[in-house]
């Protein structure tokens, strides 16, 4: 019967051998699956006075082909490139919507600014002033054109990332499914091998959504954990995640949270690591708000400047110039109002902002806090510098980039109080000309530089420009005492002057800020004069004084200290570096991610040539054992025909 009992071990061993060499080629496409291997044991052996004799062979478990650090490692690898390769993708298309070339922006603001040129040459040629009027209106439809497509890229970003929370929520559903029946089995004694792959695969899936943290517990489940230390998943228990706003209730940005036993915890967006959500939300809260102050400032800047110059000219009609595209507005939440966390702040403050200088807008939000009633520091979220401020002290105001914020309520703030400035993130979403009536373009300049009818020296005039208009401090008479010296009708006083050095309006000329400012050049001989007066009516239509002005505004230092014209080009370059260093992190990361994969299927995976070998190793084992059963039951039957003959 010994031999018997052998046969039948070998046999019922072989076959499972062959059966899981079977399932292994079976499962070689299957995603997760890790290769099966069946470990035999020698049965302990019968001892006798010969010594032990061996009693066959047994199965001791299928094993399962799998390293845990190889496992891990191919996962954070996957979750990096997920979210490097996911941060890329949509950087490239933030870099679509600014094109170059004759029909990007850029080009709409240098044909503008140019057409002016036209005007300058024929101030009363209608057809240059409504082709001025035609630029205007195809810049403005350029500006609100970006901006609607960063609110559509916005758009899909946010439903994409609802889409992911809802497939984090399901797949930590599954895996707190299969702990559930992993517990069951666990005091079995053996591995539930298939099991334990699925619940492996939809880690390494729930980590191409978010970058996971695994501990396995007593009880063979695994406890699921992200943001570092928040538990997704313990045991069956899941606390689902969400999306919600940051603390200031920004609309353009978003936060991962979990909540557990009803408490809501916001997860820091640095300690999510990698996966497709977490790269979403850098594009989201980082990438496309750069996009926006990048438009907005540029936007905003142009705008501004140019509605500035225009009121300082004179229409047809010798009329006032207004604004040539719709004003930058300081009321509601959405413009250049602070966005404050109502919920956490104690005070009473009552911030706003005026444009103090466009040229030195820096693109970026700002978060105030408050360290007492009065005082605190102002955080570039750009960079992150710092700067304080105490809003008791003269002027009782702060000017930080260009922008003043005033307080109306100063004094009455907390400790701790917070408030969020987004200067540009909506200025270029409702911006568009303000008239169309060629007549009213402003080319004109409000003053006008008029020679001493008995000048005998060299004095030229090279520029004359209005800074307020009307000016009210006109006529003033320049009467040169020698070739360096002059004295001035409207202040008492003789002054050095220098050829090709501006002579300002007002002296000084900040206090109060000066009402125009007249360069000359060459050397006057004593008692040449030179006077500034109000532009003559008889004059107004013909002088272009104010369209060279606006002309001008093409090499004015604005954007970094580029120029206007360039400031497009500098804008564009700023997310092409982004962008390009975004793709080379994702090379590098898929590339990492593609090795470490291989390292783990060269443990785990399923070769279908050692399988094969296998196979042919098993069926001889299966045959020989077979064969034993045989010559067993041969023995047998002769043994049993000479007992019964």
């Amino acid at each position: 019967m010994s031999i018997l009992n052998i046969g039948t071990r070998a046999l019922q061993a072989n076959q499972v051998a062959l059966q899981t060499a079977g399932n292994n080629i079976a499962n070689v496409n299957t995603a997760g699956y890790s290769r099966q291997k069946v470990i035999l044991e020698t049965v302990q052996g019968q001892f006798t006075g010969g010594g032990y004799i061996g009693k066959g062979v047994s199965i001791q478990t299928i094993q399962r082909n799998f390293d845990a650090f190889l496992t891990r490692q191919s996962t954070l690898a996957s979750a990096t490139k997920s979210a490097d390769t996911t941060r890329a993708n949509k950087l490239a298309q933030l870099q679509g919507i600014f094109e170059g070339g004759a029909s990007g922006l850029g080009a709409a603001v240098s044909d503008m600014l140019n057409a002016f040129s036209d005007v300058a040459s024929a101030p009363t040629d209608l057809t240059a002033r409504t082709v001025v009027l035609t630029r205007v209106d195809e810049t403005a439809a350029r500006m609100r054109g970006a901006a609607k497509s960063l609110n559509d890229l916005q758009a899909g970003v946010v439903q994409e990332l609802g889409e992911k929370v809802n497939a984090i929520n399901s797949l930590a559903k599954n895996i707190a499914d299969v702990n559930g029946e992993i517990a069951k089995v666990n005091g079995l004694g053996q591995p539930p091998n298939d099991l334990l792959d699925r619940r492996d695969q939809l880690i390494r899936e729930l980590n191409t959504y978010v970058q996971t943290t695994s501990i396995a517990a007593n009880d063979g489940t695994v406890g699921v954990f992200v943001g570092g230390s928040q538990a997704l998943v313990l045991g069956t228990t899941v606390s689902p995640v969400s999306l919600v706003k940051d603390d200031f209730g920004d609309p353009l940005k978003s936060k991962l949270a979990i909540s557990r036993d009803g408490v809501q915890v916001t997860l820091d967006e640095n300690a999510l690591g990698g996966g497709e959500v977490p790269g979403l939300l850098r594009f989201q809260n980082n990438d496309l708000v750069e996009g926006r102050n990048l438009l907005g400032r540029l936007t905003l800047g142009i705008t501004t400047a140019m509605n500035q110059q225009h009121k300082l000219g004179l229409d047809l009609d010798g009329k006032v110039g207004g604004d040539i595209f719709t004003p930058t507005t300081f009321n509601g939440l959405n413009v250049l109002r602070p966005v404050a966390p109502s919920k956490l702040n104690a005070g009473a403050s009552n911030l706003a902002l005026t444009i103090a200088d466009p040229s030195k807008f820096a693109a970026s939000d700002y978060e105030l806090n408050f360290s007492s009633a009065s005082a605190g520091t102002i955080t570039r979220r750009s960079d992150g510098v710092v700067t304080a401020f105490d809003f008791s002290l003269p002027p009782n105001a702060i000017t930080l980039d260009g922008i003043t914020i005033t307080d109306a309520n100063a004094g009455t703030a907390v400790a701790g109080d917070r408030f969020l400035f987004k200067p540009f993130a909506t200025s270029a979403s409702n911006i568009s000309s303000v008239f169309s009536t060629p007549r009213a373009l402003a080319v004109a300049s409000p003053v006008a530089g008029a020679m001493g009818t008995n000048n005998t020296g060299s004095l030229q005039q090279v520029a004359l420009t209005a800074r307020t208009n009307p000016p009210t401090n006109v006529p003033v008479t320049l009467t040169f005492t020698s070739a360096t010296t002059y004295t001035r009708s409207d202040v008492a006083g003789v002054f050095a002057y220098t050829p090709g050095k501006a002579i300002e309006g007002t002296v000084p000329a900040t206090t109060p800020l000066s009402q125009w400012s007249v360069t000359l050049q060459g050397f006057p001989k004593a008692n040449d004069t030179f006077t500034v007066q109000a532009m003559p009516a008889a004059y107004a239509k013909l002088n272009a004084g104010n369209a060279t002005a606006m002309m001008d505004l093409r090499d004015v230092a604005m954007f970094d200290g580029a120029a206007v014209t360039d400031g497009y080009a500098g804008m564009i370059s700023q997310i092409g570096i982004r962008t390009q260093s975004a793709k080379y992190a994702a090379t590098v990361s898929t590339t990492i991610a593609a090795n470490v994969e291989r390292d783990r299927t060269s443990v785990s995976g399923v070769n279908l040539d050692e399988e094969a070998a296998n196979l042919l190793q098993y069926q001889q084992a299966y045959q020989a054992s077979a064969k034993v059963i045989q010559i067993a039951q041969t023995i047998f039957d002769t043994i049993i025909r000479q007992m019964g003959g």
